[in-house]
């Protein structure tokens, strides 16, 4: 996908206050520590299609009106994900600045994650 200049400086500039995670460093994080929660903050068209088994669902839309509702605890580590790994950069930039402490983008994102065999699950679409 070819994104604009504008969102490219956005995401650079946000990019020099979060950390990124590889997939081999968010597997790791996410097995030693369980507490830690994967949010998938693609749009609801996207999630539905297909997301990381276990991931909890917070659109980048609606991210600054429902975070302190889904996550509470602003201790409470969290991985980030997008369909590339972008608006995650943008996203948890958002996060860190609502006083989240340890917020991450995963490098790559989704892309990444279905070309690596991560576990993935598909949302029922009611009948």
């Amino acid at each position: 996908m070819k994104h604009s200049p504008g969102f490219l400086s956005m995401v650079q500039e946000a990019a020099t206050r979060v950390k990124e995670l590889t997939l081999e460093q968010a597997r790791e994080r996410l097995q030693a520590s369980p507490e830690t929660l994967l949010v998938d903050v693609r749009e609801d068209r996207e999630w539905s299609a297909g997301h990381a088994t276990g991931a909890l669902h917070l659109g980048k839309g609606v991210l600054e009106r429902d975070i302190e509702q889904a996550i509470p605890d602003n201790s409470r580590p969290v991985i980030m994900y997008c369909g590339g790994g972008y608006r995650s950069i943008l996203t948890a930039d958002v996060a860190q600045q609502m006083g989240y402490r340890e917020v991450y983008s995963l490098a790559g994102g989704f892309r990444a994650m279905l070309e690596a065999g991560w576990p993935m699950e598909i949302q029922a679409k009611d009948s």
